[in-house]
């Protein structure tokens, strides 16, 4: 095991705020004199079925601390799940039925153990303690904090102040989350830095408790593909660790090279040593970005869908936009045609791969549509399904379509 001083070092990469330092180094500083591991928790709310690259922040940080040695709790918030955090929310977060919750969670248990190891990993459900709780015990917790240290929560006073609702069961959720670190008997919390307020909960509800306060390791949030907004699903910006090799690479390689490094510095293993040679190479020209994300784009295939896999993904990558050829995997879709012939646009939306003609028309319009290597920029330009049928498009059994830079199509007419 290494030295306290050590764990603190490898502990505060990334993170932006430890609370507080000197704690955590005593706690580390018993541990080693007692080979007693500590006992580190993140709870994570199973409200979407995918984990994405925001969320391996947390779950590489507690790889660490297992790599150092120590206890890992991995808590699945199926309880406090269908209260829903509200965190940065302007209102009540939709219920999530037990259902979606449940099927959430057997997901999480799935993806988890991409990152950490699976026989250093506990675990738990707060509900296993939470659905045991008497209406009487809820009163008694509920007690422990007042409506005026609720509304210093920067979302809550917002609401108020706006006269937006705030439920009751709201207010619920960080004494919930809070509760989870006494029962689990937490030494060490991680959190993303918009949970700051719940984790702080969970230190004053240990003394309430008899405990000793968790020491708290504050982790930034990732932005994503857009490098301004937060990484999430339901804006798109997300890379989900469960997507095709080539589908996380192309996505890598699209992020700025400013948004690289922070990739590099958070989600990556690359020492911080490293990281540093590699901005300076890139300063002095001896370094290309495009090769420095590719090196971090590599890494990521390899450990979220196995090893050799980043280097085809990066071979795929170069056929296509390298040497501009088609890739060998692309996604076949038969499109049935309403006569025959049908314009481009209708048959790029019949496909899915945008969500309406209007805007497949925008992009024929802009360039960025191929069909068969040709480039087509007539919005009213169509395809044929039958051989005897002219059209300004060369006929042909199976139209392979370039949507964008990314994108390919095999389409397959259907009469």
């Amino acid at each position: 095991m290494l030295a306290a001083r050590e764990q603190l070092d490898v502990v505060k990469r990334g993170a932006v705020e430890i609370i507080n330092e000197d704690d955590l180094l005593k706690k580390l500083e018993r541990s080693v004199e007692s080979s007693k591991p500590l006992k580190v928790k993140a709870g994570f709310d199973p409200t979407a079925p995918d984990i994405h690259l925001g969320h391996t922040v947390l779950l590489n940080k507690m790889r660490q601390f297992q790599e150092l040695g120590h206890e890992v709790i991995f808590l699945i918030g199926d309880f406090t799940g269908m209260i829903g955090d509200p965190t940065g929310k302007s209102e009540t977060r939709k219920h999530l039925t037990k259902e979606e919750v449940i099927e959430n969670a057997r997901t999480y248990r799935q993806q988890i153990y991409k990152i950490l190891d699976p026989g250093l990993t506990r675990i738990v459900f707060n509900s296993d303690w939470m659905s045991k709780m008497t209406a009487e015990e809820m009163i008694q917790l509920a007690a422990k904090h007042t409506v005026a240290r609720m509304l210093e929560r920067e979302d809550f006073k917002k609401r108020y102040m706006a006269a937006l609702p705030i439920s009751i069961h709201e207010f619920l959720y960080p004494l919930i989350q809070g509760y989870d670190s006494v029962m689990l008997k937490a030494d060490v919390e991680l959190g993303g830095t918009d949970q700051k307020f719940n984790l702080l909960v969970g230190r004053e509800l240990q003394r309430d408790y008899g405990q000793e306060a968790q020491s708290l390791v504050l982790m930034p949030l990732l932005e994503g593909l857009d490098g301004v907004n937060k990484m999430s699903k339901s804006l798109g910006n997300y890379i989900g660790i469960t997507e095709p090799g080539r589908e996380i690479f192309g996505k890598v390689m699209s992020v700025s090279d400013e948004l690289m490094f922070r990739y590099y510095e958070l989600v990556s293993s690359v020492s911080l040593t490293e990281l540093e040679g590699i901005k300076k190479d890139i300063a002095a020209g001896t370094l290309h970005p495009m090769e420095a994300k590719k090196r971090l784009a590599v890494e990521l295939v390899d450990r979220f869908c196995g090893v050799n896999e980043g280097a085809n993904a990066r071979a795929e990558f170069e056929k296509v936009f390298s040497r501009k050829d088609i890739p060998d995997d692309i996604d076949v879709v038969e499109v049935p045609w309403d006569s025959d012939k049908m314009k481009l646009a209708k048959v790029i939306s019949a496909t899915a791969a945008v969500p309406s003609s209007s805007e497949a028309r925008r992009l024929i319009k802009a360039g960025a549509v191929e069909v068969d290597r040709q480039k087509v920029t007539d919005v009213d330009a169509e395809l044929s399904a039958d051989a005897s049928v002219v059209t300004a498009i060369p006929f042909n059994e199976v139209y392979t379509i370039r949507i964008g830079k990314k994108r390919f199509l095999k389409v397959v007419p259907k009469k």
